[in-house]
């Protein structure tokens, strides 16, 4: 009779060290073989690791039988004694004594050799299963974990927007519009409409899913559908939620730094930049950076918004994440409050990450006054009948508040040193892309 509690199943490869000298049983996927005579080895990985497994003809003939022409991604379970090996993957290795192959592979089409990138796209299905797309998995995972342990250290609750809208949160233009049983419904550009009305009764709260902007845009930062992480903040303005910011974004570093060495050594990212990341951030208004920018030979109109290469510039001009501030009101949505005294800048920020990633932070002090609000959804073009109840958050005990958007796939660009967000995320989304 099994005792109540002993484990069931395999061991995981990242359970072998400690356990040298056991007879282990473990499942997995054969990442490459190589042949020396009369020992094969087999290099397997389980999700959690690699382990080298040791097949010899004259030890287990059945198993050297069986691991003979394997392929590339075949399925199979080894069972063995653990043995320390400087020099296999991961330092232990398991000698084995039997081999089952659970689903033999054959002809796998993702070569050890160079394939374009449309060619690891097509596969992506295939590609994560690799080190690098892996490696960033493993990034992206420790950074939505520490944002949100971050926040709930900061007394943030959870809540959850709907996808489906009725109305734009920002740019209408780049809306996803599908049928909502006879009239227009839109999938979500942000979750901060919905946030501002849950921090009016829990104070601060943030959201965490999928965004949608349908933009034709080809650019390295660039995604149909993307993640966004939203705090909203009841009582703070726009100085608290960028003091916030600056310590969500250091402790999101730090935990990567610590928890993802491995992670990062196979993406061959340099860290050095990373470990500058302390607050505080330096901070620009915008017109110092526009003038900034001019100065640099780059052109940009009165009262434009930045693009690419702007933040480009601004971002490797500086070592650490850069705030710019005090935007013109005419390149932001409508919900953002006015700089006292400057009725032509609103109470904005973008956070731009060094080494050329720009922006990975928006977020502004909203409009708290309702009579305000009305007359800029007015200007806006926005059918103020559809945003009713988004005025009654200032009607009912309207106050000063705050929020920013953090997007997860520039983030993880960022700490990674990837070449393009689309590498961000398992499965990218662009204008040209809906599969797989």
């Amino acid at each position: 009779m099994r005792a109540v509690g002993a484990a069931v199943g395999p061991t995981r490869v990242a359970e072998l060290p400690g356990r040298e000298g056991e007879r282990v049983q473990v499942a997995g996927w054969l990442t490459h073989r190589r042949g020396h005579g009369a020992i094969a080895f087999l290099v397997v990985r389980d999700g959690s690791g690699e382990v080298q497994a040791v097949v010899r003809r004259d030890h287990a003939p059945e198993a050297f039988a069986r691991a003979e022409g394997l392929g590339q991604e075949s399925a199979l379970r080894v069972v063995g004694p653990v043995r320390a090996q400087p020099r296999a993957p991961g330092g232990y290795e398991v000698e084995v004594e039997e081999l089952e192959v659970l689903s033999p592979a054959a002809d796998y089409p993702i070569a050890p050799k160079e394939h374009g990138i449309e060619f690891l796209l097509d596969h992506r299905h295939l590609w994560l299963r690799h080190r690098r797309p892996a490696a960033v998995m493993r990034i992206r995972d420790t950074v939505l974990w520490a944002a949100e342990a971050f926040l709930r250290g900061e007394g943030f609750v959870r809540v959850d927007a709907p996808i489906l809208m009725g109305t734009a949160a920002e740019n209408t233009t780049q809306l996803f519009r599908t049928d909502y049983f006879g009239e227009p419904a839109y999938l979500t550009q942000s979750g901060q409409l919905y946030a501002e009305a849950a921090a009016m009764a829990l104070g601060r709260v943030y959201t965490l899913g999928p965004t949608f902007r349908a933009e034709r845009s080809k650019t390295r930062r660039h995604l149909l559908e993307f993640w966004m992480l939203e705090p909203e903040m009841a009582f703070c303005d726009l100085e608290g939620s960028m003091a916030l910011q600056e310590r969500l974004v250091t402790y999101v570093v730090e935990r990567v730094l610590e928890r993802c060495g491995e992670a990062l050594r196979t993406l061959e990212r340099d860290t050095a930049p990373l470990e500058r990341v302390r607050p505080p951030f330096p901070r620009l208004r915008y017109d110092d950076a526009a003038e900034w920018l001019r100065a640099q030979g780059l052109a940009l109109g009165p009262e434009e918004d930045f693009g690419a290469p702007h933040e480009t510039a601004l971002s490797q001009a500086f070592d650490r994440p850069l705030f710019v501030h005090a935007f013109p009101r005419a390149v932001k949505p409508f919900y953002m409050e006015p700089e006292p005294g400057r009725p032509d800048r609103v109470l904005a920020a973008d956070l731009l990450a060094p080494e050329g990633y720009g922006e990975i932070i928006g977020g502004s002090q909203r409009i708290a006054d309702a009579d305000l609000l009305r007359r800029r959804l007015q200007e806006a073009g926005l059918d103020e009948a559809a945003y009713d109840w988004y005025l009654d958050l200032r009607r009912y005990g309207g106050v000063v508040h705050s929020g920013f958007g953090l997007g997860i796939e520039r983030t993880v660009a960022w700490i990674a040193g990837l070449d393009h967000v689309r590498e961000a995320v398992p499965f990218p989304r662009t204008y040209n892309r809906l599969r797989p």
